[in-house]
């Protein structure tokens, strides 16, 4: 049950005679109206309040049943309302008095409507139906409602409470704009208990506000928590999978330092073939470096040591190949994209190179910490380019599995770190230009790789199922 749903029920309660205890020394609901009718007519004749008589009410037309000792009335019985007056943008400046509208105050004023409170009914737009209580010195807009009733005999917390839980909004003209009109108010049913009852009632319910407060904030912080939680969720998976915490470790697959040193002979081979260019040495991992423990059959390593960084497309200028704007790269735990048709000499020059099987990752705010980091894949031709905006990682000869990469770029781990990096002005910052190179990130043997990969495949949907 949402708070406004409890505090629905309580004011349903309270309106059905539920809340509290009737008295029989207090009275009935007819001898308040006799009251009111006496009020009513003073106020009539002080020209304050304008009536018609209603039509009697019906047994059908009763919503729900009250108690024996109170009486079924219509509001226009009791209430009468008029509009406020509108102020031009030249009338309204700043001054001490409030200006109400339908949704409350929107203003200010150096000019008086009203000298003592009143009850103000929101009359047009999204706010129509809406209930306030005006400041003494005041002026209502022609928005809202000014809503004259006998004071004296009708508790105005109760009737205020009881207008806004009956949501006038609802009877309003069926109109593009929203309107609730007299018209539509002063048939709506209205039960009346005697004075001291409505006080009680009154009492009750502002007793147990405090304690919908209270159940509001602690339903908001678990609402906010199960919102959080698929993805809380799926940042925890990956940090367990890049600690090697999340599948077992067999000796017989290796280890992460033979696999580096199979990179770094693959590389060498490479560079000597001139398929990739020699890279500025990278500087040694300290002991102090390390962010977390890892098995002892992984290694850390600097992303730029064991990958091609941002590597160049050599194509014929008509060859037809993707074309990728940051828009067409999916955000979150996701791993799509999009991409137009080009042909090569459109976009060779101005862009960002890669191929099929290189992965990028967003390197600009907020991008970035949005993982906005994707595996090309089915490329135009199996080549594209696209925005600056990202940064292009390529694996060397399936020398890693691509996915464990991915996996890594969207932990916490790397987008915390690299927000920490950031340079550049206010809306335009980046990761630093050595970010990528120099990061640091486990590496497990091959096989192992592929084993947290398919676990992860296997577990990070049921997250999404969890939305």
């Amino acid at each position: 049950m949402t708070p406004q749903e409890l505090k629905n029920s309580i004011l349903q309660l309270a309106i059905q005679g539920k809340l509290v205890v009737q008295h029989a020394e207090e009275g009935t609901g007819e001898n308040q109206y006799e009251k009111i009718s006496i009020e009513r007519a003073e106020l009539i004749q002080q020209k304050k309040f304008k009536w018609k008589q209603q039509p009697t009410l019906s047994e059908d037309e009763l919503p729900f049943d009250v108690p024996d000792s109170w009486k079924w009335v219509r509001l226009g019985d009791i209430i009468s309302v008029a509009s406020g007056k509108g102020l031009t943008s030249t009338q309204m400046v700043d001054g001490p008095i409030p200006i109400y509208g339908g949704n409350g105050i929107t203003g200010y004023h150096n000019k008086s409507l009203l000298h003592e409170e009143t009850v103000v009914i929101g009359r047009v737009g999204f706010y129509c139906g809406s209930i306030h209580i005006s400041e003494k010195e005041s002026w209502v807009t022609d928005n809202a409602f000014i809503t004259t009733y006998p004071q004296l005999s009708i508790d105005r917390g109760f009737l205020v409470y009881i207008l806004g839980h009956l949501n006038l909004g609802r009877n309003n003209n069926a109109t593009a704009q929203p309107v609730v009109s007299g018209k539509k108010i002063y048939p709506v049913p209205f039960p009346i208990p005697p004075l001291s009852e409505q006080k009680r009632i009154v009492a009750k319910i502002e007793e147990l506000l405090p304690y919908i407060d209270c159940y509001e904030q602690a339903w908001r912080k678990l609402e906010d928590f199960n919102k959080r939680f698929p993805s809380n969720m799926q940042k925890s998976i990956l940090q367990i999978a890049i600690q090697g915490k999340l599948v077992e470790h067999h000796p017989e697959e290796g280890t992460g330092e033979e696999l580096y040193q199979q990179i770094q002979a693959e590389k060498q081979k490479l560079i000597k073939a001139g398929t990739i260019k020699k890279e500025k040495p990278l500087l040694e991992i300290t002991e102090d470096e390390k962010p977390f423990d890892i098995p002892e059959s992984w290694s850390w390593v600097r992303v730029g040591s064991i990958t091609s960084l941002n590597p160049k497309n050599i194509l014929d200028d008509n060859l037809d190949v993707a074309f990728i704007p940051m828009a067409c790269v999916s955000d979150g735990f996701r791993n799509q994209h999009m991409f137009e048709v080009r042909k090569w000499k459109e976009i060779k020059k101005g862009f960002t190179h890669f191929a099929n099987g290189d992965i990028g990752v967003a390197k600009i705010t907020p991008c970035f910490q949005n993982r906005k980091s994707v595996i090309f894949s089915k490329l135009e031709n199996g080549y594209g380019a696209g925005t600056t905006e990202l940064s292009i990682i390529r694996v060397l000869n399936n020398t890693l599995v691509h996915d464990y990469l991915l996996w890594f770029f969207k932990t916490d781990h790397f987008i915390t770190n690299g927000v920490k990096s950031f340079s550049g002005t206010a809306g335009q910052q980046r990761i630093h230009k050595d970010y990528l190179a120099t990061c640091l990130i486990p590496l497990p043997p091959l096989d192992e790789q592929m084993r947290i990969v398919a676990k992860l495949e296997e577990v990070l949907p049921l997250c999404e199922k969890l939305k």
